[in-house]
């Protein structure tokens, strides 16, 4: 690899310098750092939760970011549950028979958007493949009643692939999202290892359609790193996701949850990520790339729709009517 973007306060080192070693566990490298949750703002995002009865993938899929961004005063809504009707083998959501849906939640997830005040806001959903529609009309619902509630308030859905189900997605895609989003998560080779009950076309499928459905509405998908797959491989991938129109990509190091989940194959240096988001940028077209090692499909998601607007790549639904 050549032409690596330094980056400011960060050694330079090499991916092999963080490649497993058999008689030891993978050291974690000096530029993984979390912050620890605390501080007003936090107390008052998790106190809501409670109040509302709400879940939050922050919480339930341990993420690194929930210190800093429950700081900030944002979060991402986790709907019809925190049951899962799949067992990925990167994710801490716990697998079951999840319980009906509740179809009060939309109403109390738009009640929250407008006690925080959020100009923009993520909703995404465990999978619900105990129904033939995979819990879609919950997410148009949501929605429409955050839209009620909380007016300018722009509208970012993290969605599974409802099987491939285009009548499913249109659901979603009729009540016009700002930014339909939709996690590839890693490369074609390693999908059945790490997402057995999941398709590589259903992936790419899901954010194709989304996009003739309504070019205007944004695209948005992850990938994370770490598990196994080549640098290339990351690269082919991203051509895949640019090929069907896709928007806004976010690329971040897969951290092992437990000991029970898959094993971490090395970590990526944040010279490597700089240079993915470089090939995204400027060879591949995406309007954004998020890249680094805590990198989170929802991590900053606000500034990104900022920054998009700016350049008149974003338009909130209002607008566009």
């Amino acid at each position: 690899m050549s032409d690596l973007i330094p980056l400011d306060n960060i050694p330079t080192t090499t991916a092999e310098d963080w490649q497993p070693d058999p008689k030891h566990p993978l050291r974690r490298p000096p530029w993984i750092r979390v912050r620890a949750p605390m501080g007003e703002t936090y107390e008052g995002v998790r106190a809501l939760m409670r109040s509302k009865e709400l879940h939050t993938v922050c919480e339930e899929a341990q993420c690194p970011n929930l210190g800093e961004c429950w700081g900030r005063g944002t979060a991402t809504f986790l709907m019809m549950g925190d049951t899962c009707t799949r067992s990925c083998g990167f994710c801490d959501i716990k697998t079951g028979r999840p319980n009906p849906l509740d179809w009060a939640e939309p109403n109390r997830i738009a009640q929250s958007v407008r006690a925080m005040n959020l100009r923009h806001v993520v909703i995404t959903s465990v999978n619900r493949d105990d129904r033939p529609d995979g819990g879609a009309p919950i997410f148009a619902m949501v929605i429409r009643r955050i839209r009620q509630l909380q007016k300018g308030c722009s509208i970012e859905v993290l969605i599974p692939d409802f099987k491939g189900s285009k009548s499913a997605l249109k659901l979603v895609m009729d009540a016009q999202p700002e930014i339909l989003n939709h996690n590839v998560e890693t490369v074609p080779r390693l999908f059945k290892k790490v997402q057995p009950q999941d398709d590589y076309t259903w992936a790419i499928g899901t954010l194709a359609n989304a996009k003739a459905m309504d070019p205007l509405v944004l695209t948005k998908s992850g990938i994370m790193l770490g598990l196994g797959e080549t640098f290339d491989e990351v690269v082919d991938v991203m051509r895949d996701l640019a090929s069907v129109g896709v928007d806004i990509l976010t690329i971040g190091q897969y951290l092992q949850p437990s000991k029970k989940h898959l094993p971490i194959a090395r970590y990526y240096t944040p010279q490597e990520f700089a240079e993915l988001r470089r090939i995204g940028l400027e060879e591949l077209g995406f309007k954004w790339v998020e890249s680094g090692p805590l990198v989170r499909s929802s991590y900053r998601a606000e500034e990104q729709v900022r920054a998009l607007s700016q350049l008149n790549y974003f338009r909130l639904h209002e607008e566009r009517e």
